[in-house]
């Protein structure tokens, strides 16, 4: 006797009860990633995810792929996104407090107005990164890659950025006081109207700078 269509209902049903159960308790899942608080999702597929206005703090997102997300006004404060694919993804006003980001690519994401205090971004990737207003006050983004990233009135006050590299970095009226740019590639970026009292530019190679400081050859 053929029990398969009696027991196809019973499947549906099953399958049903438990991906309403997944959300019953009001956490959203994504590809059996619960965004919430402490969160383990290493290597986790949220590739295009809407996570908007989400608490996302202390997640573990190391290796996740997050390209294209919509991360916008996101609480990723303390998470754990080292090697995360964050390609093109809209992170503005975000608070990124003290997550780690290390190796993590952003090339070509929103980082406009991010609260980023204290963040740990060394060797990452911005390539073409929108950084506009953004807060990276004592920041540690050393060997970071900030080619042609746009950090306009960005606050990167006591900021590590000792050998990263910022060829054609637009930091126009940014806050650069006693900034770590020790062995940074700084040729063709424009620092007008940057303030740059008490900055570290050591060994900072500068050809087509606009407006770096002078006397650091």
């Amino acid at each position: 006797m053929n029990y398969l269509p009696l027991l196809i209902p019973v499947l549906l049903l099953v399958i049903g009860s438990h991906a309403i159960g997944a959300e019953s308790d009001g956490v959203p899942q994504i590809n059996g990633c619960r965004i919430e608080p402490d969160s383990q999702c290493a290597n986790a597929n949220l590739r295009g995810a809407d996570l908007r206005n989400l608490d996302m703090r202390r997640m573990n997102l190391t290796g996740a792929d997050l390209s294209g997300a919509d991360l916008r006004h996101v609480n990723l404060d303390l998470a754990q996104l080292e090697k995360a694919k964050l390609r093109g993804a809209n992170l503005t006003r975000a608070s990124l407090q003290q997550s780690n980001l290390r190796g993590a690519d952003l090339s070509g994401a929103s980082l406009v107005a991010i609260s980023g205090w204290g963040l740990f971004a060394q060797a990452a990737q911005f390539e073409g990164a929108d950084m506009r207003a953004a807060n990276l006050e004592f920041a540690r983004l050393s060997g970071a890659k900030l080619h042609n990233a746009q950090l306009q009135a960005a606050n990167l006050e006591m900021t590590w950025l000792s050998k990263a590299d910022l060829k054609g970095a637009h930091l126009a009226d940014a806050n650069l006081q006693e900034v770590k740019l020790g062995g940074a590639n700084l040729e063709n970026a424009n620092l007008s109207g940057a303030r740059v009292r008490f900055g570290n530019f050591q060994g900072a190679n500068m050809p087509g700078c606009m407006e770096c400081p002078k006397g650091w050859d």
